[in-house]
């Protein structure tokens, strides 16, 4: 069960980074700083780690669920890597036990925060149960935006978002918005589109080879070694060997 949360004082906040700093593994963390890229120049440059497996996590946003969003959003500005991946958690179990104005209001706290979601493991767990939850029935014109912005997260959000879609059978917003990003500098773009496309062809091979057939001598290599990576051998080296 759930433990009981202070909405008056916050205590709970305080009590999660008491129980984050028992848990830190400090050489667990020097191989989560490598892992994600934190050197000078790298996509995660300057990132905290305390060195929590992620399993530690889930079930901490198991049992502090029902913080309030507030609290939520303190944990999602930390310099600590783990105290917002676990603020995402919380987002992700908080929304899907939401009403619709209480979902609305999760999805606006996590826009207004994307520069705090800013490694890819912070945007494939919550993208698509957030952002794509929202606007599955609604104008999708903010991933749009998203796929447009200078900001690497933000474009990875975009087309992760879309994942919700998929899983439901909608594919043509993905196959926009990887047409958007196709001329992407960033792998960790390319890796994302990729992997989209892959999981379109899943669900209907024939949608993602259309949209392979045209794209994919424009590809980047590691966006088109993603998407066919399922395909049969012979097939996947004529799309590598440009013989389609």
């Amino acid at each position: 069960m759930p433990r009981h949360i202070d909405r008056q004082t916050g205590t709970s906040v305080r009590e999660i980074r008491k129980r984050l700093r028992v848990l830190r593994d400090r050489e667990k963390a020097k191989i989560l700083k490598r892992f994600f890229k934190t050197g000078p120049g790298e996509y995660g440059e300057d990132d905290v780690f305390l060195g929590i497996k992620v399993p530690q996590l889930r079930r901490l946003a198991k049992e502090y669920a029902g913080i309030p969003l507030k609290e939520i959003e303190r944990l999602l500005r930390s310099p600590i890597h783990e105290e917002r991946l676990l603020a995402l958690l919380l987002l992700v179990r908080t929304y899907a036990e939401a009403a619709e104005p209480g979902k609305e209001k999760i999805y606006r706290l996590y826009l207004r925060n994307t520069r705090s979601i800013n490694n890819w493991d912070l945007v494939d767990t919550s993208a698509e149960h957030i952002v794509g939850a929202f606007l599955m029935d609604k104008n999708k014109r903010p991933l749009y935006d998203l796929a447009k912005s200078s900001d690497l997260w933000e474009r990875r959000i975009s087309i992760m978002s879309t994942f919700h879609f998929i899983k439901h059978g909608e594919f043509s917003h993905t196959l926009t918005i990887a047409g958007i990003l196709l001329s992407d500098e960033q792998d960790l773009i390319h890796k994302a589109v990729g992997w989209m496309l892959r999981e379109v062809g899943k669900r209907h091979l024939a949608t993602e080879e259309k949209f392979l057939d045209k794209h994919y001598r424009m590809m980047p290599r590691t966006m088109l070694r993603y998407a066919i990576e399922r395909f049969p051998e012979r097939k996947r080296q004529r799309y590598l060997k440009g013989l389609i």
